[in-house]
């Protein structure tokens, strides 16, 4: 059956191969349609009216005009009901609907999807729909580069390195400075032989870092050009028993702290099940040294990205498959750092159905899924996966990861405002951290510990804390923990009324670069604060900054809370626009700081 296609990405328009299908008439009716598109979950018939419509004499009337425009050229589309949910049914499709659900539709081509959504529209005349549209136009801009990203380490590690040449390039248009993607392009040209060519793109990267953002060379593209395999001892016999060594080898350097000496091990595991027949243990190889450099050594980069997609390929689709389970799981990790959450939620949704009857990697998947949801602000459903997973390590007695779960859900209830619940919560995971000497997560649930006292008004167990969690992140040098750990600090100051120490761990806390984004977005929030309260001019830059990556991330806390520092810096949109998105989040917490925001604008 021939498709035919609601494209909204680009220049809107109804595409059906042979005669030209009838358009919708009017750009609302356009925007309706996007609207409708992109809230799966359907919205209400009033709000949406309302939305569209803020001055029309008969806002519903003017909805039901549009709708009638749709259904006559979308003959098959159902739109119906209150709360409004459109259905696309085959022979329908629509490219920002499959974009969103990509994880779902593994087949979906990128190279197909071309242009921000609604382009060439504007809305002033709806300046709440106008921020809505902002936001999306940012949050499916950054679906597709990740879409061709990942696509393009998919054609490398099936052995079509062309292909995976064309979809870099494509991504690179997009994004000339996005560091894996420039890895990903020099590795494809090396796989093809073409080694003069790769040569030139990493002098012409690091020309463009240095002119346009002063910056070196970012050392995995350089990595890239140059990257080889450990040689393993030509001697050593390549069966089932050597690779499981190393893998055991590796995994007690790991356990020893000598990381780096574990990953050589964990290399050399890999090389020599290339050269055996087992396409399992290979796979289970590279999700083993995959999961060894993002948890151990920082990785998340398009090495590891890569070994994961190879450890697919090798895998094969197996159904119910522990080494799958993980391979999608880290997958999804990986996505929710990068701020790419429908992205993520697709990798998690197949973990999860790869991991039936692992309850060990069920409570991992469900761990990740409930980071994901806090990080978009979807607090009730985050809730109910860390302490689903907090059940299944019970059961399983993996005490580290019901100290993850639990310092996740301490988080969620902190951000919340349950400070009772957030300290019970944090205290058990601190006690299960002594317990098995895991002193690398220690920042972070200290970190999050000390913020909660410092909510609870107890400033000086808040600094011990707070002060305990820097120095340690300092010491490891991870810059996730840097940035946690410095952000708190700053709003420690806040409290104290010094703004400016309050302003100087802000600037520590932006120098390093964590991979997870949202401790950029908490860190830019507290920026914004701190800025507005000292009258500085820098407040407006942090501002522009959230909110765009709030709004790429789909981080919808921040998006809103981005809209109340623009209303105080006398945006008129702004204000207009933060009671509609606050709607949508049900956060005590943030319901309160908008209700202080307000008074303190009235006054």
């Amino acid at each position: 059956m021939a498709e035919t296609w609601i494209r909204l990405l680009g220049p809107p328009r109804i595409e059906s191969p042979g005669a030209t299908p009838p358009q919708p008439r009017g750009r609302k009716a356009w925007a309706v349609l996007a609207y409708l598109a992109l809230q799966a979950e359907g919205t209400g018939r009033s709000r949406t009216a309302a939305l569209l419509f803020p001055d029309a004499e008969d806002p519903l009337g003017a909805l039901r005009w549009n709708l009638s425009e749709l259904r006559r050229t979308l003959d098959g589309v159902e739109i119906a009901g209150d709360p409004l949910r459109m259905a696309v049914q085959p022979p329908w499709r629509c490219d920002a609907v499959d974009v969103v659900d990509s994880g779902s539709s593994p087949g979906l081509d990128p190279r197909r999807l071309d242009g921000q959504l609604l382009e060439g529209l504007s809305f002033a005349d709806c300046p709440v729909f106008d921020s809505w549209l902002a936001d999306q136009r940012y949050r499916l801009d950054n679906v597709v580069q990740s879409l061709l990203y990942e696509a393009a380490l998919a054609a490398l590690a099936s052995g079509a390195p062309g292909e995976a040449v064309e979809l870099a390039t494509l991504a690179l248009q997009g994004d000339p400075f996005h560091a894996d993607c420039n890895a990903v392009l020099v590795k494809a040209l090396v796989a093809l032989g073409e080694h003069r060519r790769a040569r030139e793109h990493v002098t012409k990267c690091g020309e463009l870092y240095r002119q346009e953002l002063g910056l070196p060379l970012p050392a995995e593209v350089l990595q890239a050009l140059s990257a080889a395999a450990p040689a393993a001892d030509p001697g050593m016999p390549a069966t089932v028993a050597t690779v499981r060594s190393y893998l055991d080898a590796g995994g007690a350097s790991l356990s020893a702290g000598a990381v780096d000496r574990g990953l050589d091990q964990l290399r050399l595991a890999v090389v020599l099940a290339q050269r055996t027949a087992d396409r399992h243990l290979l796979a289970e190889s590279l999700v083993t040294l995959s999961g060894a450099l993002i948890h151990q050594a920082g990785g998340r980069g398009a090495e590891v990205a890569d070994f994961l997609h190879q450890a697919l390929s090798a895998e094969g689709p197996d159904g119910a498959s522990r080494t799958a389970a993980a391979a999608y799981r880290e997958l999804g990790y990986l996505s929710v750092q990068r701020g790419v959450p429908d992205r993520a939620a697709g990798w998690l949704d197949r973990a999860m159905v790869a991991a039936e009857g692992f309850p060990d990697e069920q409570a991992r998947i469900l761990a990740i899924q409930g980071m994901l949801a806090s990080d978009t602000a979807r607090y009730a459903d985050a809730v109910t996966a860390l302490t689903e997973s907090g059940r299944l390590a019970k059961a399983v007695g993996n005490r580290r990861q019901q100290a993850f779960s639990e310092a996740l859900l301490g988080r969620v209830h902190l951000l919340r405002g349950e400070l009772e619940p957030a300290a019970a919560c944090l205290d058990r995971a601190l006690d299960w951290i002594a317990a098995e000497h895991w002193t690398a997560f220690e920042p972070f649930v200290d970190g999050v510990r000390g913020e909660a006292y410092l909510a609870a008004g107890r400033l000086e167990e808040a600094a011990e804390l707070i002060d305990r969690s820097w120095v340690m992140a300092d010491l490891a040098g991870d810059h996730c923990y840097m940035a946690l750990a410095a952000g708190a600090e700053a709003r420690l100051f806040l409290a104290h009324g010094d703004l400016v120490a309050a302003a100087h761990w802000v600037d520590r806390g932006l120098e390093p670069k964590p991979w997870y984004l949202w401790y950029s977005a908490r860190l830019l929030d507290t920026a914004a604060e701190v800025a507005i309260a000292a009258r500085s001019p820098r407040a407006s830059e942090f501002v522009e900054r959230l909110g765009e990556l709030a709004s790429r991330s789909g981080m919808r806390e921040f998006v809103v809370r981005a809209q109340s520092h623009r209303a105080v810096l006398g945006d008129e949109a702004a204000a207009q626009t933060v009671p509609w998105l606050a709607k949508e989040i049900d956060n005590p917490a943030l319901e309160a700081f908008l209700a202080q925001r307000h008074n303190g604008l009235a006054d």
